[in-house]
């Protein structure tokens, strides 16, 4: 193939198209090893829900990149698609962190060593929850569930809000009240994550929960500030549409899928470490021994 014969857009399709094969290959790779040491199918469920985060962003960007004149509520569609994983990655993180402090909610198993410990509770959840509560069954299931709302609201708003603009009854009002409802929703299931760290961050430390977390917030952290950056350069006049049949908001569109396409290629690499199979193939005991030895 010969790249010069390529107009502009034809090579931002090519380099994303390269970045989307990328994402899936790093993300087969780690899955693969995964399900070839399949010992903990408890926590390595949740893990690969987690790791099929970057290709799925990936792929439903590149949908959107290619039909880049999609109408309206087709990116409305997609931006769902994405936010409702988003959703459901949260909600296995916590199952996933629980999984390794041998906590069960459901069977009200809390290992002595941890009740009774500290919490700190932060502005503005101050208003609502004492400063400092003890570590019981009952706090651990408030954590769980403020995690879970977002699971359960977050559908639920994006059917509303397609079924509204595809019925154009979509007025600014509407949008801004979505948008204030689910950051509310959002911000109380990452605090829940936040706080269960902190709490248990000497326990998680083998675990590497912190790469682990920043993988899933780091996903959405560059799509949601990139989105901001975007529509400010759109509102200053710095990103406008020299086409008759193609308006300003679809070419930011393009912008943000070409961006998140190569961004999960590094965030594919990325869980290559925190998602590492080495706990389960029996490579990380051989460590440990051999460094036993060594001292």
């Amino acid at each position: 193939m010969d790249l010069t014969t390529l107009n502009r857009g034809q090579l931002t399709l090519l380099g994303s198209s390269a970045s989307v094969m990328l994402t899936i290959y790093f993300t087969v790779q780690l899955l693969s090893q995964h399900l070839l040491y399949w010992k903990n199918p408890k926590e390595q469920k949740a893990i690969i829900v987690i790791i099929l985060m970057a290709p799925i962003y990936a792929i439903v960007s590149f949908v959107g990149l290619v039909d880049f004149r999609g109408s309206k509520p087709f990116f409305m569609y997609l931006d769902s698609v994405k936010e409702c994983y988003e959703a459901l990655v949260i909600a296995k993180f916590l199952a996933l962190m629980y999984s390794y402090l041998k906590i069960s909610i459901s069977k009200n198993i809390v290992p002595d060593e941890i009740k009774g410990r500290e919490i700190h509770h932060s502005f503005p959840m101050t208003l609502f929850q004492p400063h400092t509560v003890r570590l019981n069954h009952h706090n651990l299931k408030l954590l769980k569930y403020w995690t879970w709302q977002f699971v359960i609201i977050r559908p639920i708003c994006s059917v509303l809000m397609i079924t509204l603009q595809i019925l154009g009854t979509y007025p600014s009002w509407v949008s801004w009240t979505f948008t204030i409802i689910l950051n509310i929703s959002v911000s109380l299931a990452l605090y829940s994550l936040v706080v269960f760290y902190h709490v248990f961050a000497k326990e998680l430390e083998p675990h590497k929960p912190l790469a682990k977390f920043l993988c899933i917030k780091g996903i959405v952290f560059f799509c949601f500030w990139q989105g901001i950056v975007l529509d400010g350069l759109v509102a200053l006049g710095i990103i406008k549409s020299h086409h008759f049949w193609l308006d300003v908001e679809h070419i930011e569109e393009a912008i943000q899928n070409v961006l998140v396409c190569v961004e999960m290629v590094f965030f594919s690499v990325l869980q290559q470490y925190a998602y590492n199979v080495a706990p389960y193939s029996g490579e990380l005991d051989k460590k440990m021994k051999s460094s036993k030895k060594n001292e």
